[in-house]
C-alpha cells in the first residue's frame, strides 16, 4: 500500500508536464456578451445560486476552456450542456472561459465539525487507504492550476464537489451506475488521476472533502 501511495504521489507531482492545453487568447468582453446564455445556471457573473451547479467566476481559464471543448465532443458526458456547446468555436471557448476567470467567486461556509478530516485528507491524504493529497494538483488554498488545466476548487458548492467525486469513484471502481466521470484519463481505456484516487475515497471522506473545499479562499 506504502509503494502504491508513494507512486500515485509521484504521478500527481509530475503531471502537470502531461496535461497542457492550448487554448487560443480570449476576449472576456466578447465572452461577458455570450454568458447571458450561461446566466440560469452559473449565475451572470458564474456565481450559481444552485448548489448543483459549479460556480464558474474565478475558475482557471484551461480548466473551463477544456471542460467546454469535452463536452462538446462527448468526452465528458452532460446532457444539459451538449445544446449550448453544439454551435461553439473554440474561440467562442476562450472568451467565455476569459470571462468567467476573471470575476470574483464567493466563498462558503463550511461545517466546523468536518473541517478537521477534511483539512488532513486535503493536505495529507491518508497513506493507509492510498489517498493522496489533493492539494499537490489544486494548491493549498485550493486555486488550482491553470497551466496544468487543474482547476480551482475553492468556494465550490459542496454538493457539486460530492456529486464530481462520487462519479470519479464511480468510474475508478467500475461501479454499476451511469454516474460516472472519466474525462481526465490520459487515455481512452485508462484511468485518469482523479479515477485513482477518488476510487479510494469514503462517503464520509467525500463529504469532509467537500465541505472543506467549499471554505477555501
Amino acid at each position: 500500500m506504502k509503494k502504491s501511495f508513494a507512486a500515485l504521489v509521484t504521478l500527481l507531482s509530475v503531471s502537470s508536464a502531461f496535461a497542457g492545453v492550448v487554448m487560443p487568447k480570449g476576449d472576456a468582453t466578447a465572452g461577458q456578451a455570450m454568458a447571458g446564455q450561461c446566466a440560469a445556471c452559473h449565475g451572470a457573473d458564474g456565481n450559481s445560486a444552485a448548489p448543483n451547479f459549479p460556480k464558474l467566476a474565478g475558475q482557471n481559464a484551461k480548466y473551463i476552456y477544456k471542460q467546454l471543448q469535452d463536452m462538446k465532443s462527448g468526452r465528458r458526458v452532460n446532457p444539459m450542456m451538449v445544446a449550448l456547446v453544439a454551435d461553439k468555436t473554440d474561440q467562442d471557448f476562450a472568451n467565455l472561459a476569459a470571462y468567467f476567470s476573471l470575476q470574483k467567486s464567493g466563498v462558503n461556509l463550511a461545517d466546523p465539525k468536518l473541517i478537521e478530516k477534511g483539512e488532513h485528507l486535503y493536505r495529507g491524504g491518508n497513506p493507509v487507504t492510498g489517498v493522496a493529497p489533493c492539494a499537490g494538483c489544486h494548491g493549498p488554498a485550493g486555486k488550482g492550476n491553470n497551466l496544468a488545466a487543474f482547476p480551482k476548487l475553492g468556494g465550490q458548492h459542496p454538493d457539486y464537489i460530492k456529486t464530481q467525486l462520487t462519479a470519479f469513484r464511480a468510474a475508478g471502481r467500475d461501479d454499476n451506475t451511469d454516474q460516472k466521470r472519466t474525462n481526465d484519463s490520459a487515455k481512452a481505456g485508462e484511468l485518469g488521476i482523479m479515477q485513482m484516487v477518488a476510487s479510494k475515497l469514503s462517503d464520509k471522506d467525500i463529504d469532509a472533502l467537500a465541505n472543506y473545499v467549499s471554505g477555501l479562499h
